[in-house]
């Protein structure tokens, strides 16, 4: 039977960690046509909720590593949020109703997109973000639409190892393909130790490519443990025209030597920026050695699809850190804050 109220946390505004409420008399969401309500067993947590929470998507905000500084309102994926808000991005749950018009079957396990394509006419890469423009998965019950959810009851993978792969494993993805890394290409890949950095490392070797990722050294024999078979140290100017593509969730003051690492005709795609999104560029060194550059927050439901049959098969596992209760979201997003620990920080509703 399903409750009337749920446990949830519930984001109340911009700003630290003092705007994440948790409750347990937050409303089980009604289900409409079309649409699939979802058990939650368990959520990654991402940068992208830290980011939402402080207002980093504005552009008056710079930086996520401290609080917000005055007030910011329009600090979501899509301009201002809608207060309260329930975030995160990540999740495996099993469907417990669904509306009218639904073919999906109660019991069925399911993850989603944390980025859910909806392209229209005037913008073919529109989406909108879970945990964002609609509410999302710290909680017990998401709702989501029909259409837009994947079928992974046949992973042998558990249901943490699930929830720590839409976000960072699906940008990965989203990254390789649109870089068009194959086998034999050289790859590097900057936050090699991080939730989307490892995933990238890994994804990159399943395609057949030699990867060299950037990290501490404190966390370089994970990275190594994970394919690479180079690890330079996080800061290290990597070697000029050394590399078919580079993955970037980096950004900050390292990027001028990144672009010098690509090889004439090269790739770049980048889906972060945790050292900051300031940048300075020398065109020259971009236009005359035609690198393309990718800036990749849109992945479309197919290429997704493609990643989801690899998690189906598992064929790709993460590293899961560390566990949290969802009341210990304020400890899991300073733990996943500090750096100190490798892949993935999962909250059990």
């Amino acid at each position: 039977m399903i409750p009337k109220t749920m446990r949830a946390v519930v984001l109340t505004g911009h700003g630290g960690p003092e705007k994440l409420q948790f409750r347990d008399d937050v409303p089980v969401p009604d289900v409409g046509p079309g649409q699939v309500l979802v058990r939650v067993h368990a959520a990654g947590v991402n940068n992208t909720d830290i980011n939402t929470r402080v207002g980093w998507y504005s552009s008056d905000v710079i930086s996520a590593t401290a609080d917000v500084a005055g007030t910011v309102d329009v600090g979501g994926w899509d301009g201002a949020l809608q207060f309260p808000r329930i975030q995160g991005g990540d999740l495996c749950g099993t469907i417990v109703a669904v509306g009218d018009g639904v073919s999906w079957s109660a019991g069925t396990r399911v993850t989603s997109q944390i980025n859910i394509p909806r392209p229209t006419e005037d913008n073919k890469v529109s989406f909108i973000a879970l945990g964002s423009e609609i509410d999302g998965a710290f909680a017990q019950y998401c709702l989501l639409e029909a259409t837009e959810i994947f079928d992974v009851s046949i992973s042998p993978l558990s249901d943490v190892e699930v929830a720590a792969m839409p976000c960072a494993y699906g940008t990965a993805w989203n990254l390789l393909m649109r870089s068009g890394v194959t086998f034999g290409d050289r790859v590097l890949v900057t936050g090699a130790s991080g939730g989307v950095g490892l995933a990238a490392v890994q994804l990159a070797v399943y395609l057949g490519a030699v990867v060299t990722g950037q990290a501490s050294s404190t966390k370089a024999d994970v990275v190594r443990k994970m394919g690479a078979s180079d690890v330079i140290s996080r800061g290290e100017t990597p070697h000029i025209e050394l590399y078919d593509a580079v993955i970037d969730v980096v950004g900050g003051q390292l990027w001028p030597d990144i672009i010098r690492a690509i090889k004439p005709g090269g790739n770049y795609a980048v889906s972060g920026a945790i050292a900051g999104p300031i940048v300075k560029a020398d065109l020259r060194e971009i236009y005359l050695r035609d690198i393309t550059l990718h800036g990749c927050s849109f992945s479309p439901r197919n290429v997704f699809a493609k990643f989801v049959d690899l998690l189906n098969l598992g064929t790709i596992r993460p590293l899961i850190s560390r566990v949290y209760s969802l009341d210990s979201i304020g400890r899991a997003q300073e733990d996943f804050m500090s750096k100190t620990l490798p892949g993935k920080l999962v909250l059990i509703p």
